[in-house]
């Protein structure tokens, strides 16, 4: 049985930048700057990017959709002042497979941001979280 517990582990290694991950699994840099790796929040997007595509992927599959192409950009607006949180995040997503169409495109990502997205449901209620699809 799986655990629900979830652990991961930072090391810094100067500047602002940290390596980490999960005990005994891949590793990635985050640097505050930017420069060496995604800032923590830019890397909150590319989680939020991520997980939708996993669920969005998988959900096109039972469909019986043979996709070809998943292409997602994140954008997200943040406050001006401390804690610079985002407010509003728009996904972009650019699909294109045999049997693909547009209702079943926002089935997909409906589905993964109303019920399976785990890092869209970890958000702040008050982040307003929208997409835009582009069919290919």
């Amino acid at each position: 049985m799986e655990s629900n517990l979830r652990h991961a582990a930072l090391t810094w290694t100067g500047g602002l930048r940290f390596r980490g991950g999960a005990p005994d699994g891949p590793t990635v840099t985050l640097d505050g700057d930017g420069e060496a790796g995604p800032s923590p929040m830019v890397s909150l997007l590319l989680a939020l990017g991520s997980c939708t595509g996993a669920d969005v992927v998988c959900t096109l599959e039972k469909m019986r959709v043979e996709l070809r192409d998943c292409r997602i950009e994140v954008t997200g607006t943040r406050k001006a002042d401390c804690p610079k949180r985002y407010t509003a995040i728009t996904l972009g997503f650019h699909l294109a497979g045999a049997g693909l169409d547009e209702t079943k495109a926002r089935r997909a990502i409906d589905l993964s941001l109303e019920k399976y997205c785990s890092v869209a449901a970890s958000l702040a209620p008050d982040v307003s979280i929208s997409y835009q699809l582009v069919l290919g």
